[in-house]
């Protein structure tokens, strides 16, 4: 493994959300000073990580200045309607925002209204300081962070590894403690793939859950968030959840608590599906296999099973293909990544029958799915079946050329949920013999997006591990 980011011994400057609230209500920080550390971290660790495209550093420090004046006016009474107070967050380049440019990740031209998105309008408006934008793949259209931009995104862990991606970008930067929380899209396992790579907690919820604006007509994109704890992504969606009017499937989404419904410690005992995917990986499995005896001394029923459906993975590619396709003029090409436009000709081969072939198999996948959940509450699996990559690939060696379009297939956990729109978190669960770390992902029922989260923080607690890259600038313990 390289020399990662750990070989500057820092001090830990990024906490989560609550311990945070205590600190600047017992006086022991203030809002500036951590946006002024944070910012400061960014500058000496970012050139060489690359999880930030854009810092917000001149907004950030004023928004905490008039933090802080708030907690010096209203003392504990500034967290009402506030809960993110002075807590730092980044924002993944696909999302829009007032200020900051959003360039999607691309050298093309983005003409939409630079107005922030509902997800980061509730953030601010919860107290939350974004101190910048993170790095993503051309329009996110693979799970890696290359692109034409700037250099790819690497590992905290190991420099010469991949973030994973396409929010590979925010899952760096809370690994490394360049915040405290991001905000990330999920079309195919964008958010819980680096989470899994990076060490970190990513939250797909339910589709629809939080609004996605604008709207994508593909209706695989999810918002979701990734923090260090699962408590963390708790706080996080409470604030994010509800629908708008921009986004109609948000006001589909099921109703339910996004927040744990009962102390995890009170969670009753879970039917659980466990599933090793082929591909899986010899040091990925030992990780994983490790926290099944966790599951069931804390008194779930785990059964062994195999891959409850067909792969869905050709019809993914058809709905992705044709949405980029859509999105893609003949004139733009010169400017786009080469390896998104491989993906784009082939949409452009296809036949409005195979568009609907492909939300056939969605439909039959959707379908089988609902009858799994009859029998088990969850099921658990590795989120990503092998190690990170390098860290300039977007995928390993064999899936690695788009036109093969298989840039995708190496993840055959995760694109199967965003066909299905269940809720979906990575958990990190150890590392392997190379010190990378390996996710763990809990799937629900659409709409039990409070149980995955019980479930999540229970095992989470009961593993004790926080994995924080050497020499970050977060709090926690190695395994």
């Amino acid at each position: 493994m390289s020399e990662s980011t750990a070989t500057k011994s820092r001090q830990p400057i990024c906490h989560g959300i609550q311990e945070t609230r205590q600190l600047l209500l017992e006086g022991h920080s203030t809002v500036t000073g951590h946006v002024d550390d944070v910012l400061g971290a960014i500058r000496g660790t970012d050139p060489e990580l690359g999880a930030y495209v854009e810092v917000a550093e001149a907004r950030a420090l004023r928004e905490a200045a008039a933090a802080d004046r708030l907690l010096a006016r209203l003392g504990p009474a500034a967290f009402r309607g506030r809960p993110l107070l002075g807590v730092t967050v980044s924002v993944k380049d696909l999302i829009q925002t007032d200020e900051l440019p959003t360039r999607r990740g691309s050298l093309l031209p983005n003409h939409r209204t630079a107005a922030d998105a509902p997800s980061v309008a509730r953030l601010r408006a919860a107290g939350a300081i974004v101190v910048g934008k993170t790095t993503t793949s051309e329009y996110g259209w693979s799970a890696s962070t290359v692109g034409r931009l700037g250099s790819a995104t690497r590992n905290p862990w190991a420099l010469d590894r991949t973030a994973g991606g396409s929010s590979g970008g925010s899952a760096a930067s809370v690994a490394a403690g360049l915040c405290t929380a991001s905000l990330g899209t999920d079309g195919a396992g964008s958010v819980r793939i680096p989470a899994a790579f990076c060490g970190v907690v990513g939250f797909k919820p339910s589709y629809g859950r939080i609004p996605y604006v604008p709207a994508c007509a593909e209706r695989l994109s999810h918002v979701g968030p990734l923090a260090r704890s699962v408590a963390d992504v708790a706080e996080l969606m409470a604030v994010l959840a509800g629908p708008d009017h921009r986004d109609p499937d948000s006001g589909a989404a099921p109703p339910g608590p996004t927040a744990p419904p009962v102390p995890a410690a009170a969670l009753a005992p879970l039917r659980v599906g466990w599933i090793e995917f082929p591909g899986t990986s010899g040091p990925v499995r030992d990780v994983t296999e490790g926290v099944l005896p966790v599951l069931t001394a804390l008194g779930h029923r785990v059964d062994r099973i195999e891959v409850p459906f067909p792969d869905p993975y050709g019809a993914l590619v058809d709905i992705l293909a044709a949405a980029d396709a859509h999105g893609t003029a003949p004139e733009d090409e010169p400017w786009c990544d080469e390896g998104r436009l491989s993906v784009v000709r082939y949409g452009r081969s296809l036949s409005g029958a195979a568009v609907a072939r492909a939300e056939a198999t969605r439909l039959a996948l959707r379908t089988r799915l609902a009858s799994v959940m009859e029998t088990y509450d969850l099921l658990v699996m590795a989120t990503v079946p092998i190690e990170a990559f390098a860290a300039d690939a977007i995928a390993p060696p064999w899936a690695a050329d788009p036109a093969d379009l298989r840039w995708l297939s190496w993840a055959p956990a995760a694109y199967p949920f965003n066909l299905t729109g269940q809720p979906a978190l990575s958990l990190p669960v150890g590392l392997t013999p190379a010190g990378l770390p390996v996710g763990l992902q809990l799937v629900g029922r659409v709409g039990d997006d409070g149980l995955v989260l019980s479930a999540a923080g229970l095992l989470e607690t009961a593993l004790g591990l926080t994995l924080t890259p050497p020499g970050s600038t977060t709090e926690g313990r190695r395994p």
